[in-house]
């Protein structure tokens, strides 16, 4: 799967972006969620926590804990393996970032109210297409305070063609504690070019040979390639 393709819808829910049509609003609330985000291989399940600027997202991946914090006030991603108390630092351009949206032209409609997971949204149809030619489009529903509650969307690049959902449940829009954005005391930080990583938090897996493929859950390695 060509991850790095739907780098601008991830942007679009992971960070919150919404009507981008309108001034690339984000939301100015904060709130919690279970998040789940699936392609055709790839699922990430887990907790959301949301402040305008910060954002935190918690996930399980064999067994493990793993924990990815973005601040773009302070234009780092923080990645926490809470069980080896250690955490690497990615930095976030301030530009030219590979979803980086702003090169994109965007075309909304809104279609119409719907009650999605108990939660009031308006339903828009966008189709966002890129300086190469490359698009991404399909239905996002938002919430009243700018939330992207639900997204189905597809990413055309060349010949290939991918498919992402997305959807949050259980959304409660509340103050969220700071120490949720920061990382807790007692972790070492650790090096980019360390090796040692297990083969399991990378993102690697142990299927057999002849065996059909298995759905891969969202790894360590994925979420470092994105912030590449």
């Amino acid at each position: 799967m060509n991850i790095k393709a739907l780098l601008p819808l991830i942007t679009l829910v992971g960070l919150g972006l919404t009507h981008p049509a309108h001034a690339w609003q984000m939301p100015k609330v904060e709130y919690s969620a279970d998040s789940y985000m699936e392609t055709a291989d790839t699922t990430m399940k887990g907790k959301l926590n949301y402040a305008p600027g910060k954002e935190r997202r918690e996930y399980n991946q064999g067994g493990n804990k793993m924990v990815m914090i973005q601040r773009l006030d302070k234009k780092v991603t923080w990645m926490l393996q809470p069980e080896e108390k250690t955490y690497m630092e990615m930095k976030i351009p301030k530009e030219g970032r590979k979803d980086d949206i702003s090169a994109y032209k965007i075309d909304q409609t809104t279609v119409g109210p719907e009650k999605i997971n108990g939660i009031m949204t308006t339903k828009s149809k966008m189709i966002m297409t890129g300086p190469k030619g490359n698009k991404l489009g399909g239905f996002f529903w938002t919430s009243k305070e700018g939330i992207v509650v639900k997204m189905d969307a597809i990413s055309v690049q060349k010949k290939s063609r991918e498919r992402i959902k997305s959807e949050l449940k259980n959304l409660k829009v509340g103050k969220q504690h700071a120490s949720l954005f920061e990382i807790p005391p007692g972790y070492t930080k650790m090096d980019m070019s360390m090796g040692g990583i297990g083969r399991m938090m990378m993102g690697g897996d142990d299927e057999k040979p002849n065996e059909k493929p298995k759905k891969k859950a969202f790894g360590l390695k994925d979420a470092i390639d994105l912030m590449k």
